[in-house]
């Protein structure tokens, strides 16, 4: 594909076959390579992708010349290493959530990114949904007024993940880092990115043996003074919503994402707002990862800061280290004015 970018999946499990699938439907976007350490499932995911080039450790592909982006779709401890390496090649970088194990590590990512002056987005897919995107503008218009509270949920029921997503060495964390942070990103989007003030959470693991935690409630306190609770959670017998189902209560109005709908009051009378959107193939709809694939491509070929960049993914990161301290130590947790990132 002439002038295309050309694009690397690190890690060629499931959400990697996700992202191959959108970067095939993107126009300007080209999947040349793979990295895995598994060389038979590299080599299947290469065959299923198109005959890919399959390399076996990071340095090879860092030093891939017809390579220009990279997903890091890898486990979340080999998130910031993996990245120092290519972002110092010359990469772009589009990261699965969680950015990095820890703000640290995040902000050494950061520091490369700008050294290099590369585009990194985050892989909080959220922002790229059409409903959530429709709530955000009616929340920007001030369709409901102040936002006076929210309840989101990053939730999985009856289920849960196993191997490296169950190990705080590879993961860093269990369903908050997994699923909460995907309804955290989301509220923070809808409500115009404001940064938090305060976290207070419980965490703890109730429904399997691993070191990580599979049951969360965390409250944030943002600048303004909207106040959010996110559930989190693995193997729940229950849940009030779909991932990222984030409702918003306004002074003026009442709004939720998945299912979305919208009640204002106008004159004193309460109007339901008909919403029309295409149906979705699923809930984490393809038109989500193709958006995102589209916005990275133009990102990349315009120098523009990505909608889901490094400031997002630090964002994410500081509230769900702060949700671990305070449940750790039992206490409100204050986060005082934001860290400053560029990209």
């Amino acid at each position: 594909m002439a002038n295309a970018l050309r694009f690397a999946i690190a890690g060629p499990g499931y959400i990697g076959s996700v992202h191959a699938r959108a970067i095939a439907a993107t126009e300007g976007a080209e999947l040349v390579a793979v990295l895995g350490s598994d060389g038979g499932r590299a080599g299947a995911f290469a065959a299923e992708h198109g005959g890919l080039r399959c390399h076996g450790d990071v340095a090879e592909l860092a030093a891939d010349a017809e390579v220009d982006c990279v997903v890091l779709a890898t486990p979340n401890h080999l998130h910031a290493p993996q990245a120092l390496v290519l972002l110092e090649a010359g990469k772009h970088l589009l990261i699965e959530k969680p950015l990095a194990m820890n703000v640290g590590e995040g902000l050494q990512i950061v520091t490369a990114a700008e050294r290099e002056g590369r585009c990194v987005a985050v892989g909080h897919m959220w922002r790229f949904d059409r409903e959530a995107q429709h709530l955000r503008a009616a929340v920007e218009r001030g369709d409901l007024g102040e936002i006076v509270k929210t309840k989101g949920y990053g939730i999985h029921v009856n289920w849960g993940p196993s191997g490296w997503f169950t190990s705080a060495a590879s993961a860093g964390g269990g369903a908050l880092i997994d699923m909460g942070i995907h309804a955290i990103d989301t509220v923070r989007y809808l409500l115009g990115d404001p940064e938090p003030r305060s976290v207070y959470a419980r965490l703890s693991t109730r429904f399997g043996e691993y070191d990580v935690d599979d049951l969360g409630l965390v409250v944030i306190e943002w600048d303004g003074g909207t106040v959010s609770s996110i559930e989190s959670g693995w193997w729940n017998p229950h849940m009030d919503g779909p991932e990222a189902s984030t409702q918003l209560f306004g002074t003026r109005g009442y709004a939720r994402l998945f299912p979305t709908s919208i009640e204002r009051t106008v004159g004193g009378e309460s109007i339901n707002e008909v919403l029309d959107f295409p149906p979705r193939k699923e809930h984490c709809d393809p038109h989500i990862y193709a958006g995102q694939i589209a916005a990275f491509v133009l990102c990349v070929r315009e120098n523009r800061k990505p909608a889901a960049g490094l400031a997002e993914g630090i964002s994410a990161l500081r509230i769900c280290e702060a949700a671990v301290l305070s449940s750790r130590e039992n206490r409100v947790v204050e986060l005082r004015g934001p860290l400053h990132v560029v990209r």
